[in-house]
């Protein structure tokens, strides 16, 4: 069966503007030829630095803004350049769930007309709207007297499971979770995270799950994707990916989770420097400068000279780097 969701090549340049008659004098590369696909029912996690690219990778996917080159189909259908009547069809069966609920609602609206806005939108009457809000609000555990209150009057968690609430009441195919639970209290993320997996197994939905929280792309995670700097660097299964994982920059996000067992020992990998622009990244590997894998190697020129391509390194397991070398797990 195809894939839900086949990215090509994506590239979303944002630009620059300056001087007098605001003219473009440069281009942020915030996506740079990044491809992947999401089979239908699992959840891909994008994790990496902040700035590197996963949010607007999302919001390329789901359409909110326009890619500046490569393909996005869905469900066999090329929606790249599909806008206004043409989209409203897929907009349906694409939702997001946002970092910030509150800020994402209506602070003047009860919280019933949010999660029924969708429904009005694409022309559901009203009787209906009613019916298919009191139903998904107990499906992500409000009661129904909550539809009469405004989102200033719930907890962070609460307002996250109003935001899933009307992500879901459309019915949509995917989902595009973008950090739903980095605002929020570690206890209250594994009831969120708990809940997003079981909805997932009821409603038999497709998760595109955005984080920077390596043990929450863990927790929730069917396959990862790592990016850095606008590229993705490693795919792999989920097990395979925190098992063995092969790009030095995974080994370093992977060595700053912390292990509850004090008898295991990991080295750390601590990364020299900052995320260089996407106004200027460097030449060849982006991520060259920052290497500790070309530190150790006396600093080859391949690095800086030739951008390494994705390639397969195991089965169903793909990286981008030069020189790729077995890690152990801890001891």
């Amino acid at each position: 069966m195809a894939p839900l969701v086949q990215v090509e090549g994506l590239v979303k340049n944002f630009p620059i503007r300056g001087g007098i008659l605001q003219r473009t004098v440069a281009n942020v590369q915030a996506v740079d030829g990044v491809s992947f696909a999401v089979e239908r029912g699992e959840t891909l996690g994008l994790v990496g630095e902040s700035g590197c690219g996963k949010t607007t990778v999302g919001r390329l996917v789901l359409r909110l803004i326009d890619p500046t080159a490569g393909q996005i189909t869905f469900d066999g259908r090329d929606i790249t350049t599909l806008a206004g009547k043409a989209l409203k069809p897929y907009r349906r069966r694409m939702q997001v769930i946002f970092q910030d609920p509150f800020s994402s609602l209506d602070p003047r609206a009860p919280i019933g007309d949010s999660i029924g806005e969708g429904l009005r939108i694409h022309g559901v009457g009203a009787s209906e709207r009613t019916k298919r809000v009191r139903a998904i609000m107990d499906t992500v555990g409000l009661e129904p007297y909550h539809a009469r209150r405004y989102p200033h009057e719930f907890s962070g968690g609460q307002r996250q499971r109003i935001g899933i609430a009307r992500a879901l009441v459309l019915e949509p195919d995917l989902v595009v979770c973008d950090e739903p639970v980095s605002a929020l209290d570690v206890s209250i993320q594994a009831q969120v995270l708990n809940l997003l997996k079981s909805l997932q197994r009821e409603l038999g939905l497709t998760y595109v799950f955005i984080a920077h929280n390596m043990g929450v792309i863990e927790h929730i995670s069917d396959r990862v994707a790592v990016m850095y700097l606008g590229k993705i660097v490693e795919v792999a299964e989920r097990v395979a990916l925190f098992r063995d994982p092969k790009h030095p920059y995974t080994q370093a996000l992977l060595s700053a989770i912390p292990i509850p067992d004090p008898e295991l020992k990991r080295q750390r990998v601590i990364l020299r420097g900052d995320v260089p622009s996407p106004v200027n990244p460097p030449p060849g590997c982006h991520f060259n400068p920052r290497c500790q894998l070309r530190a150790e190697l006396g600093m080859p020129e391949i690095c800086a000279q030739e951008e390494p391509p994705l390639v397969e390194v195991a089965p169903r397991h793909r990286a981008a780097c030069h020189f790729i070398r077995p890690t152990s797990p801890p001891e």
